[in-house]
């Protein structure tokens, strides 16, 4: 049976392929991968920093007036950010956590060097310092884009103890990285829509009932995938506005769950050779993957509008709302993985000695292992442990050492 429905569907090359031409394939995959690698380390950092260090003496009081430096739309997000340093009495506790009071006010400075209020509001806020022999960096304030060529902040801190000195840091994308990524979307938009022609034109003389599992959902992926590299990314730089970054992000988010779909959809439907109906074959998968999607678009879009209605919010104080969400994605998260593990090992002692869906499941097999490695290295790599951090998508982008992690 299983033989008699192989010859109905469109030939894969995979078929024809032998033991050389596997080692091949994996072998110009990891070169390619290398040569981005390598591209990466040997590109422009990610983050320019400007300091500005403020010393104290005992009748000081804890105010600042601080300037940016010029800015333009590449340098696409701009941070404030501040370390203090406790005074000599005070090191000798070994840590110690405390609650202080922080004022912001933001001035946008245009070209002609007239003064406009970024946002009028004066905001106070709470913040939490963590400090043992030194005390660890907090946000002041974030912009998600910018509207002004330089920004003037005003800063005053409220019931700290004594310290003898604050470092604040200006943090923003460097322009040389954007111009960069620029073009490595470019290049890999255009990549993507020709392997999407040319598989579109390979299948162009059978019907779309005939093609396999595999061939149905690469027709899906390869466009998600070129919505993933965004052709609409310049538009960042072009206009001031939220909406490109949102537009990023919503595109990313759809591409990783339909990849995620895809694994779930495949290992089954590999196994099952007749009519997949929808309600008992795709609508349960489509719940996981689609919990798991809109769990990561509401936190994206919850931390966006905070953003653009306060420069200065932090996860830090929607704490009891981000572990809820975070505890709810993670069991969802672990719902998935037990699920796909079951697909895997079934279809695995099921199929195994069949010809044909054994060398489509082995293939399957390994590039998934391949891809789900390398994701894990790199989302290690551009996250670290600041994942279970509760205020981490705050302080994602600040950490970033070249390039090559960001794109």
């Amino acid at each position: 049976m299983c033989s008699m429905d192989m010859e109905l569907l469109a030939p894969m090359r995979l078929y024809t392929l032998s033991k050389r031409h596997f080692v091949l394939v994996f072998v110009v995959f990891f070169i390619c991968f290398g040569l981005t690698v390598l591209i990466g380390i040997a590109g422009p950092k990610v983050i320019d920093s400007v300091e500005q260090t403020f010393q104290l003496n005992n009748n000081s009081k804890p105010n600042f007036n601080l300037s940016s430096q010029p800015l333009s739309t590449y340098n696409q997000q701009l941070w404030l950010t501040c370390t203090m340093e406790l005074d000599q009495q005070d090191t000798k506790l070994k840590s110690w956590k405390l609650d202080f009071n922080m004022s912001v006010a933001i001035r946008g400075v245009i070209e002609n060097a007239s003064v406009r209020y970024f946002n009028k509001e004066v905001y106070n806020r709470t913040r939490t310092i963590n400090c043992a022999q030194n005390c660890a960096e907090i946000i002041v304030v974030h912009l998600v884009y910018l509207n002004y060529t330089r920004y003037e902040v005003s800063v005053a801190f409220k019931n700290l103890p004594q310290m003898k000195s604050f470092k604040f840091k200006w943090k923003t994308y460097n322009p040389a990285f954007s111009q960069v990524e620029i073009w490595f979307r470019f290049v890999f938009v255009v990549l993507t829509f020709i392997v999407t022609c040319l598989f579109a034109h390979s299948l162009r003389k059978f019907s779309m009932r005939d093609w396999g599992i595999e061939q149905k959902w690469m027709s899906i992926l390869l466009p998600l995938l070129l919505l993933y590299n965004d052709p609409f990314f310049p538009l960042s730089f072009l206009i001031s506005s939220w909406f490109p970054g949102m537009l990023d992000d919503l595109f990313q988010s759809l591409f990783l769950c339909a990849l995620l779909l895809f694994w779930l959809c495949v290992y089954h439907g590999i196994r099952v050779q007749g009519e997949r109906r929808c309600l008992t074959f795709y609508f349960p998968k489509l719940i996981i993957v689609g919990l798991l999607w809109l769990a990561s678009v509401t936190l994206g879009i919850w931390q966006t509008v905070n953003e653009l209605h306060d420069p200065t919010y932090q996860y830090g104080v929607d704490t009891i709302n981000l572990q809820g969400m975070k505890i709810f994605f993670l069991m969802v998260a672990a719902v998935y993985i037990l699920y796909l593990l079951f697909l895997i090992i079934r279809a695995c002692s099921e199929l195994r000695n069949m010809p044909y869906v054994d060398l489509r499941l082995k293939f399957l097999t390994a590039l998934t292992f391949v891809v789900l490695i390398i994701s894990i290295v790199i989302f290690y790599l551009r996250f670290g442990a600041q994942v279970l951090q509760d205020d981490f998508v705050v302080e994602l982008s600040t950490h970033y050492h070249n390039h090559i992690l960001s794109l």
